[in-house]
């Protein structure tokens, strides 16, 4: 097995539905040993999607790889003692409780760090600590709505929508794991642990403000919110003669071989489309007129023509295409492994190869306390104290 860049770093896994195990799916892809700690309930997503066996659904699978499960029912006191003396062992703690409900159990973050002071204890929240939204649940839809995602539909359709993707939830998570990444790189130079908070609603505002805030982001503000290139409604996948095209030029440069391309040298002396900043002005124009021409030839003609002309264009792709796409065969994308449980399974890699080498697929999304016995042995309880910590689960 290849070094991993979080190998032998123990995270105590206590998330369920999306955003949080994402989160920690990240850190198992980078080699970390997480052990995902769920009720006797089992974490609610299990429950959702196609499945083969009961309590695996396909959005579970999806979020639960390079883990190992056990079962606590925290409101024992023998489950807890075993979660005191596995939080001995860990590198990172991460949750996504609200903070009332974990220090409820008493798994706060000053107990758990006066009790483990060099461990890094993340709490993923709906929204951060300070504020009305304080302790509030959150969902990925709500924050689509709060933070302003679905009001990006209002500005170019008329009315609020939301994109169908649990967008909040995953981007969220991406955030969430850099910050994890962050503190730990902060313990190894101090040696003092690090208490991280991540929020779904702030890191929604923050990503979505990224090219909409505009005007706002001066004070006082010199003109309105919103990117008008991005939120033009002729912006789409563009009807070819056989199906649809995803185009975009955007230099000065693409745009001129764009014209010779469709055989319009009209449009190059075009002052409205010159140069970038008249282009930004009459975006739903060009994007209109870029659409009609592209409507007379074939998709595979036009992406062959774009390509020669360095004009970035693809094919629009439907889900189950994605599988035989042969970029993703190419570059061995999805990886095909035996589950113990499951048979054969297709996981898509992790984002990101390392020296040239994706990193490996160690484990398969774990079966509900698969590996309770194994990793209670492993922190150093006897085998009465592992029975005595697991036997509400089994009563």
């Amino acid at each position: 097995m290849p070094d991993t860049p979080l190998q032998d770093v123990r995270v105590l896994d206590l998330t369920t539905t999306l955003f949080g195990p994402y989160t920690t799916q990240i850190l198992g892809d980078l080699g970390a040993d997480v052990i995902k700690i769920e009720s006797p309930a089992g974490d609610p997503v299990r429950q959702i999607g196609t499945a083969r066996q009961e309590n695996m659904g396909a959005i579970y699978l999806g979020i639960n790889r390079n883990k190992r499960s056990l079962v606590l029912d925290l409101k024992q006191e023998s489950a807890k003692a075993a979660m005191w003396r596995l939080i001995d062992t860990a590198d990172m703690l991460v949750h996504n409780m609200r903070p009332q409900k974990i220090a409820a159990l008493g798994f706060d973050p000053q107990a758990v760090m006066a009790r483990q002071p060099g461990i890094v204890f993340a709490g993923l929240y709906g929204y951060r600590e300070g504020g009305p939204y304080s302790g509030k649940p959150a969902y990925d839809d709500v924050i689509q709505g709060e933070a302003g995602i679905a009001d990006l539909f209002t500005r170019r359709d008329g009315a609020p929508q939301l994109i169908p993707s649990a967008l909040a939830d995953k981007c969220a998570a991406v955030i969430a794991a850099n910050g994890i990444l962050a503190a730990y790189i902060k313990r190894l130079r101090s040696g003092k642990g690090v208490t991280v908070e991540s929020t779904m609603f702030e890191s929604m505002v923050s990503f979505n403000l990224v090219e909409h805030q505009q005007g706002l982001m001066f004070d006082p503000a010199i003109g309105e919110p919103g990117y008008t290139r991005v939120l033009s409604q002729q912006r789409k996948p563009h009807a070819t003669l056989d199906g649809h095209i995803c185009m975009l030029a955007y230099t000065d440069r693409q745009w001129n071989s764009f014209w010779e391309v469709t055989q319009q040298p009209d449009y190059a002396a075009d002052p409205r489309f010159a140069k970038l900043v008249d282009r930004a002005k009459n975006i739903d124009s060009l994007y209109q007129i870029a659409g009609q021409l592209l409507r007379t030839r074939t998709s595979a003609e036009w992406l062959e023509l774009l390509e020669k002309a360095q004009i970035p264009a693809g094919k629009v792709t439907a889900l189950e295409d994605l599988f035989s796409d042969p970029h993703l065969r190419a570059t061995g994308f999805f990886q095909s492994i035996d589950h113990h449980d499951h048979g054969r399974m297709l996981l898509p890699d992790a984002p990101w190869r390392l020296d040239g080498q994706s990193l490996p697929l160690r484990r398969g999304p774990p079966a509900m306390g698969a590996d309770s016995e194994q990793v209670l042995s492993e922190a150093g309880l006897s085998a009465d104290e592992i029975q005595q910590a697991l036997q509400r689960n089994n009563a």
